[in-house]
């Protein structure tokens, strides 16, 4: 496993209930700002191999970036059940929710 995927498994297994992180945001923790992208490879990839919460992990402007209805919705009462609460547009405050460690 390269050092920055090790990196990211470390920083989303830290992030404490009912707080999010941004893909951007974990990527720049991990010492690699323009690599959000690998951020989602890597949740996609090892989410259930590694017991990642994954469901506290959202876009720049707070929201579920998952598409498929099934997925969004499995995040969404995720997050709900954590007490985060979603706004209109499914947007998340971050200025309240967001996690920085």
């Amino acid at each position: 496993m390269q050092p920055f995927t090790e990196k990211v498994i470390g920083i989303i297994k830290n992030i404490p209930e009912g707080k999010v992180m941004t893909y951007g945001q974990i990527a720049r923790e991990a010492g690699s700002p323009r690599a959000a992208r690998q951020v989602v490879r890597a949740l996609h990839s090892m989410s259930r191999k590694h017991h990642l919460p994954w469901h506290r992990v959202v876009n720049a402007k707070g929201q579920i970036a998952l598409k498929d209805d099934e997925s969004y919705h499995e995040q969404l009462f995720s997050l709900e059940s954590e007490g985060i609460e979603i706004g209109l547009n499914g947007i998340i405050d971050l200025v309240k929710y967001q996690y920085h460690p």
